[in-house]
């Protein structure tokens, strides 16, 4: 029987590369298409992906089950290195080139309910997750960017996760795959 993602990190945590190995071979692909959707480098979200599973591995000891899954825990490490990576580049346009180039995309399945998921959402909030999410805009910038007051925008971000939370623990059927 396959490790659960949590019991997987809790070997990493006792340094296992073979667990460290099959959490990569769960998510590579995944955390590679987040950081793309971030980024538009190619070069740059390989790099992110490698310095996501560098922070996992290192972080291993502190991961606490009780607070997050094991797939949340990782993919909130992979999204924030893509994050910053995004705040860190010298701004430049995108090569033409780059434009229509082919990604590695998650599970078209899981998309699908993520997508029917944020749905859910009422219309502001959706735009905040998806310019939070996707887009990378801290909350800084959304706040500039919508006009609205910082607080609020947190609230309103903060409101929109614990509908999602709640959406994906109620529903029965609804569970975002965990890559096995």
């Amino acid at each position: 029987m396959d490790d659960t993602d949590e019991r997987l990190i809790e070997r990493m945590a006792m340094r296992d590369e073979g667990a460290l190995e099959e959490l990569h071979r769960r998510y590579a692909s995944y955390f590679m298409a987040l950081a793309w959707r971030v980024l538009h480098d190619a070069d740059l979200a390989r790099e992110c992906v490698q310095d996501a599973f560098l922070s996992a591995w290192n972080a291993a000891p502190r991961f606490d089950p009780s607070r997050a899954s094991g797939k949340t825990w990782l993919v909130t490490i992979a999204h924030r290195r893509a994050l910053t990576a995004y705040r860190d580049r010298p701004q430049a346009g995108l090569p033409i080139e780059e434009w229509d180039a082919p990604t590695n995309s998650p599970n078209l399945d899981e998309q699908y309910v993520v997508k029917r998921a944020v749905d859910t959402l009422d219309t502001e909030e959706r735009r905040l997750v998806e310019l939070a999410f996707y887009q990378g805009y801290s909350h800084s910038e959304l706040a500039v960017l919508t006009g609205k007051p910082l607080g609020t925008v947190k609230s309103k971000l903060r409101g929109a996760l614990a509908h999602l939370r709640t959406y994906f623990k109620d529903e029965p059927g609804k569970e975002v795959s965990r890559g096995d």
